[in-house]
């Protein structure tokens, strides 16, 4: 349960603030979109969150660690979401800030997701990356093979 709430309180800070604090202060003189713009935002906002909240239940009851920098898994986490994308929590807070945009529309809010997505991939690159190849050696190494940075790979393709 401890894990649980640590994921929580993590997620409030990090990933709530660009998911959701930044688009909300870009978007905050924005009239939202209606009809089918309501209906696809709202479907890309459900499908974020419910992807964020299984990431973040596989770290807890698999990896035993949290999505925090400073409370990671202890066991490399390649089951759900994790067999397709080496990085969903990414790509969820990304669908987030993209229902965001996609509802208030602007190019501040399309901006923030380019800006997101930069941010990350840096991030992704020089400290993840090689912090899990530390940690986890050839089993990282070996996924990293198998699974792409952010999409999925076609069986018998071998690149980064």
């Amino acid at each position: 349960m401890k894990l649980f709430l640590k994921s929580a309180l993590f997620t409030l800070v990090a990933p709530g603030t660009f998911a959701d604090v930044i688009p909300f202060l870009l978007a905050r003189d924005r009239t939202a979109g209606t009809g089918a713009t309501l209906v696809l935002a709202s479907l890309l906002f459900a499908a974020g969150v419910a992807l964020y909240l299984r990431c973040a239940w596989d770290f807890a009851a698999f990896g035993r660690g949290t999505p925090a920098p400073i409370d990671q898994p202890k066991r490399l986490v390649t089951r759900g979401p994790y067999r397709y994308t080496r990085n969903p929590m990414y790509v969820a807070v990304m669908t987030v800030i993209s229902a965001w945009a996609t509802l208030f529309g602007g190019a501040l809010l399309l901006t923030w997701v380019v800006v997101a997505f930069v941010i990350f991939s840096q991030f992704i690159r020089h400290y993840e990356e090689p912090h899990l190849t530390g940690k986890f050696g050839e089993e990282y190494t070996a996924y990293m093979e198998r699974v792409g940075r952010w999409l999925p790979r076609r069986v018998g393709r071998g690149s980064r």
